[in-house]
């Protein structure tokens, strides 16, 4: 007699959607951290101010900028977990008044979708037993649980990002000799971001290359455009 074949154990598969809000934020933080306060360092820099000024210039631009983007990130995400829970309220409330009209409005997307009329209708009354609000929001309105708005964390994750991506540029500002501070911020600030670029397209499944590529230009051209301002208004 042959063995009784055992079920094959099912090895979980591993999706990145779980993370794609704080990673989201924590990239466009970090990038902006280390874009804006690496600008500004060559800016002040270029206009031949003092040592002292271009460090509190840093300081200060790392200060703002971590409130800014976790401000900003906490305002965009709110107003999208908003949205999201008014829709499902008006799910709930719809489903009450008229949980049949809900059942064969889900039936109709699973026929838009491929499924016979018989079929849909079964698989909407299952689903509907199951979690009827769950069901609306992933096929109807397109609302996952691992997608969902999270203010908090999308702010916190961009503040927290944008202080690592300033902190190359103010840690130069402080310590090197100011003769030698553009050339280092810009070299150490472009070496970062190709780095950056690279590990965050990886982790989001693109190409490296491209990744690298595009946040390195901007970063360049922020750079350039700023050390241009410095030399042109700066002392002499």
């Amino acid at each position: 007699m042959e063995a009784q074949q055992k079920p094959a154990t099912r090895i979980p598969e591993l999706h990145r959607m779980e993370r794609v809000g704080w990673l989201r934020a924590a990239v466009l933080g970090a990038n902006d951290g280390l874009i804006s306060t690496g600008s500004l360092v060559v800016g002040v820099a270029s206009a031949k101010s003092s040592p002292e000024a271009v460090f509190i210039a840093a300081l200060a631009g790392l200060v703002a900028g971590a409130l800014s983007m976790a401000a900003g990130e906490y305002v965009s995400v709110s107003s999208q977990a908003d949205t999201e829970e008014a829709e499902l309220s008006r799910e709930r409330r719809e489903h009450a008044a008229d949980p049949a009209a809900e059942r064969a409005e889900l039936a109709g997307i699973y026929v838009a979708r491929g499924l016979t009329r018989d079929l849909a209708l079964q698989v909407a009354e299952q689903l509907s037993a199951h979690d009827a609000l769950g069901s609306h929001a992933r096929d109807e309105l397109g609302i996952h649980a691992l997608t969902r708005a999270r203010p908090l964390q999308a702010a916190l994750a961009s503040a927290v990002a944008f202080g690592v991506g300033a902190a190359p540029p103010l840690v130069l500002s402080g310590v090197m000799p100011l003769q030698w501070l553009t050339t280092a911020v810009v070299a150490s600030s472009l070496f970062f971001l190709v780095i950056l670029g690279s590990v965050s397209a990886r982790l989001g499944s693109a190409p490296a290359l491209g990744g690298a590529v595009r946040v390195t230009f901007w970063g360049a051209v922020a750079m350039a455009a700023t050390a241009l301002v410095g030399t042109m208004f700066g002392a002499t």
